[in-house]
């Protein structure tokens, strides 16, 4: 039942579920960590996955945590401090494709986000996607990096075609991987901004707003009011979005994040 709770919060339809069940056992804190990140809780999962690093010996585990641990302060703008996580993920990451393959994303991610593009795609280039030898989200996340990447080298049509094709990995995956498809919108969202395609890029950034609102997923909520703030809604007043977008930074910051623009 408690990991049935967990995953379902972590990767599934219930993403804004809480509070979660404790956690026992190394999945277990990794989905309870995942899960309270999408929802902008950071010091609850920062807290699981030091408990995760500390707890197990088995590389694969100590990988993901470090990964996650990563990706979550990407998410908040430490692409730099990122690395280090990410690099480590890589190191203990052995034979293990999972834990291999969400290392190298997040590498990826940390290169583009400080400005280093050729890397980025070279880290792209090295990730292996077997089918059935690791999770479906994983060709989702290579197809957000993909995008982003494209987008940061001003090529638009390639980063809206990456973007859709994460949009419809996304889907593939099931009604039940709700923060996937979200996050997979505001990536297509802003490569739609990226190739001039505003109209579009709104009608998708304002029914992402909603369903992120909706689902509890407030760091994905903050960035889509950022993005609409930028390109003008016409569905939601510039008020309107500034105060989801102060609402939910400061919801983050009072979880235990801390904002690298701030």
């Amino acid at each position: 039942m408690i990991q049935r709770t967990l995953a379902a919060a972590a990767f599934g339809d219930r993403p804004g579920s809480w509070p979660l069940p404790a956690a026992t056992g190394p999945e277990q804190l990794w989905l309870r960590a995942v899960a309270a990140g999408g929802q902008g809780r950071y010091g609850s999962a920062y807290r699981d996955l030091a408990v995760l690093r500390r707890s197990v010996t088995d590389g694969r585990w100590v990988s993901l945590a470090h990964s996650t641990q990563g990706s979550f302060l990407r998410q908040l703008g430490w692409h730099t401090l990122a690395r280090g996580w990410d690099g480590r993920a890589m190191a203990l990451a052995g034979g293990d494709p999972e834990a291999r393959a969400d290392a190298l994303i997040g590498l990826a991610a940390d290169a583009l986000g400080i400005g280093r593009f050729a890397a980025a795609a070279t880290l792209l280039r090295r990730v292996e996607l077997a089918p059935g030898a690791v999770p479906d989200r994983l060709p989702v996340r290579r197809g957000w990096v993909a995008a982003e990447l494209a987008m940061a080298s001003g090529d638009g049509a390639s980063a809206v075609r990456h973007a859709e094709e994460a949009v419809e990995l996304a889907g593939a995956m099931g009604p039940a991987s709700a923060r996937h498809r979200v996050k997979s919108d505001v990536v297509l969202a802003a490569a739609l901004c990226s190739a001039g395609a505003n109209e579009r890029a709104r009608a998708v950034a304002e029914a992402a707003l909603d369903a992120a609102g909706r689902l509890g997923l407030t760091p994905l909520r903050w960035a889509l009011a950022c993005l609409l703030i930028d390109i003008e809604s016409v569905t939601f007043s510039a008020q309107k979005l500034r105060e989801i977008r102060d609402i939910c930074a400061g919801q983050v910051r009072r979880a235990g994040g801390a904002w690298r623009c701030a």
